[in-house]
């Protein structure tokens, strides 16, 4: 999200990055999944992307809520009275914009969600997965808690958390990064740490529940973090977050012994590419917005 733009010009933004982002890395969005709820992961191209349709709309439709909701939001704190237009935000400032638009963006893309973890545990349409979620239409609002609490906390992490830190860095250690391209890879960092382990725990708890609409093994929120806790401990939370933070790094899953140094070099590729391409694109499809 961009205070130099507009909300339509934000949104279209948005649903660019969104759903490039979609394409590249749905594989690890698959294995994910199955890994939250205890299913062997296949490696099939086919079934690894199954469910992509309702991804990128999903993914498209939350970025371009996120990125409108948040510019205007920040447009608006920028140009408050007494406020220097100029100036940049505050980090609470640019997390509050942050939380406030991922939080909307949870009512449309919880059911998009449910919808494709649907057709990735059973293969499938879109208009058959819908027609057996629709049997009980209280359904289509299965995990929307757990999506609300995940999309507010991710959307600080990757659009609110980076350009502050690049900004900081910039500042403190302008011999060491001259440049945002060159921050660019530290802020994608902690902003990948903050929005992977800070969200995951909601992320799994809604999987399991979105996962399964029959009821067969998770109820509601509590009942289900409460399945997950009793099953598992601390540790149940966090299934799949290797493939959530490191994006399955091949060389993590082949050589574990090399963790640490190579999960720092690859880890944070999702936030460092919209980050990335959120900067890019805007500046690529509406150059007379940035005078900078």
């Amino acid at each position: 999200m961009s205070a130099e733009l507009d909300e339509q010009q934000n949104a279209t933004v948005g649903m660019t990055v969104g759903m490039i982002e979609v394409l590249i890395l749905q594989p690890f969005n698959y294995a994910k999944n199955m890994v939250q709820q205890q299913r062997t992961i296949s490696l099939n191209p086919m079934i690894m992307y199954r469910g992509v349709g309702a991804n990128c709309i999903n993914m498209g439709s939350c970025t371009m809520i996120q990125f409108a909701v948040g510019g205007k939001l920040k447009s608006m704190v920028s140009n408050q009275e007494g406020n220097d237009p100029n100036k940049p935000l505050t980090l609470g400032q640019e997390m509050s914009c942050g939380i406030v638009a991922g939080t909307m963006s949870a009512v449309v893309g919880s059911p998009l969600e449910l919808i494709m973890i649907q057709q990735q545990r059973k293969g499938g349409g879109v208009p058959t997965r819908l027609g057996d979620i629709m049997q009980n239409p209280v359904n289509i609002t299965r995990g929307f808690v757990g999506a609300a609490i995940r999309e507010a906390l991710w959307t600080c992490g990757y659009l609110s958390i980076p350009p502050v830190v690049r900004r900081t860095l910039m500042e403190s250690y302008p011999d060491t990064f001259d440049t945002n391209d060159k921050a660019r890879v530290p802020a994608a960092l902690l902003g990948g740490l903050f929005a992977c382990y800070l969200t995951h725990p909601f992320d799994t708890i809604k999987t399991c529940m979105q996962g399964d609409i029959e009821r067969e093994v998770y109820g509601n929120f509590f009942q289900t973090a409460r399945k997950i806790s009793s099953d598992s401990g601390l540790r149940g939370f966090y299934r799949g977050a290797t493939f959530r933070y490191g994006r399955m790094n091949p060389f993590k899953l082949f050589l574990p012994r090399l963790n640490l140094s190579l999960s720092l070099f690859s880890n944070c590729s999702a936030v460092f590419l919209m980050d990335l391409m959120r900067e890019k694109i805007g500046r690529l499809m509406y150059p007379q917005a940035f005078t900078d």
